[in-house]
């Protein structure tokens, strides 16, 4: 089955489902910045690539709406400075 990718504009966070466990992004937005002060993986998930997954699709989600990601959660900031250094903003 594969990923499940999702906007919840309801919590303010992207959603990543996978096995019927959940990764997100919350997210706040200041202007054409997305703020992530926070990621978080089911136990279940962790270790198996789904918060890098996730942070992929919320990359591709920026970079589609021309926005710069600002990353407050330490994940975060640390899966974008090794896989899109250009998005940080």
């Amino acid at each position: 089955m594969p990923d499940s990718f999702r906007h919840n504009p309801e919590l303010s966070r992207y959603e990543l489902e996978e096995d019927g466990r959940l990764a997100f992004a919350d997210y706040q937005r200041a202007g054409q910045r997305l703020v992530i002060p926070h990621v978080e993986t089911d136990p279940a998930l962790r270790g198996k690539g789904a918060a890098g997954r996730l942070m992929a699709k919320v990359a591709e989600t920026a970079r589609a709406e021309g926005m710069k990601i600002t990353p407050i959660c330490s994940y975060a900031a640390a899966w974008l400075k090794r896989n899109d250094p250009d998005l940080i903003g």
